[in-house]
């Protein structure tokens, strides 16, 4: 046989031998993977079917619990993310990829991102204590350190403020939910106060008649608790007359000047000097 047919034989055989190698490795990772595999798409699709489902559920209990929509919104994407990630870490561990520093660069990166938001965390916490224990709601009147205002919307992040003067204030809700909150629309009334002096020589008992009847003619005056007029104080021949009474949060301060015109009109009536150094007491 000629050298050229011997050189061809010869390539001949490594190549069987090659592509039979390469079969056999083929089987052989066919056998070790392929189930693996398998395991790891069913895992895959029936873990993803699963966390729809939960997403779904809570959901569902968010809604029954009256969540604010955007923090359900918000809640749930998390969530879905969260969960999904954990389920592509595991199906890849299964397929033998090595996951160790895939962790590591989204835990860096998770705390990267928080300490770069980290007052921004801090409102949106706040803000979900507010929403989930809710120590006030929309259309409340509160005090929230030196602001009084309604509530005209919770945010995430920010509750917004309307004032008497009509100011949109927005207060951080991560200051809200460390502070002190004075809510005066929980009971729906509140105590209003007015103090009067009135000269001492005339009779206690017709100026404590007068204001009461004055008091009892207002249906937005509340008749119980009973309305109470209280002598605080005497000085330079003056009695301080203290009249407390309760009504609703949104006509307070309305009913104090209403009130304090009319005795000022009946003290005339009735001939008697003009009332000296009124003052409303501010609970709001």
């Amino acid at each position: 046989m000629c050298p050229n047919g011997i050189i061809i034989n010869f390539g001949i055989l490594m190549l069987r031998e090659k592509i039979i190698a390469l079969y056999d490795k083929a089987v052989s990772w066919g056998v070790e993977y392929v189930p693996k595999l398998a395991l790891a798409i069913i895992i895959l699709i029936a873990g993803w079917w699963i966390i729809k489902r939960l997403v779904k559920l809570t959901e569902k209990g968010m809604k029954a619990r009256e969540i604010d929509p955007s923090l359900r919104g918000f809640f749930r994407t998390s969530l879905s993310i969260a969960l999904k990630v954990v389920l592509l870490i595991t199906v890849a561990g299964m397929l033998g990829i090595h996951t160790t520093s895939f962790v590591a660069v989204l835990g860096a990166a998770g705390l990267a991102v928080g300490l770069a938001l980290q007052g921004s965390l801090s409102n949106f916490a706040g803000g979900t204590l507010i929403l989930f224990f809710k120590p006030f709601k929309v259309g409340d009147v509160v005090e929230i350190g030196n602001y009084s205002g309604e509530v005209k919307e919770i945010q995430i992040f920010n509750t917004i403020l309307v004032t008497a003067e009509h100011k949109t204030v927005f207060i951080p809700n991560g200051s809200l939910a460390n502070g002190v909150i004075v809510n005066f629309s929980t009971r729906g009334d509140i105590r209003a106060e007015i103090q009067i002096k009135v000269s001492a020589e005339h009779n206690v008992e017709k100026i404590r008649a007068i204001i009461f009847s004055i008091l009892e003619s207002d249906e937005r005056i509340l008749k119980d608790p009973e309305p109470q007029i209280l002598i605080s104080s005497f000085a330079n021949d003056n009695l301080t007359y203290v009249i407390r009474f309760f009504t609703s949060v949104n006509d307070k301060v309305l009913i104090e000047s209403n009130t304090w015109e009319k005795i000022k009109a009946e003290f005339a009536k009735q001939e008697i000097e003009d009332p000296k150094n009124f003052t409303f007491v501010k609970n709001i």
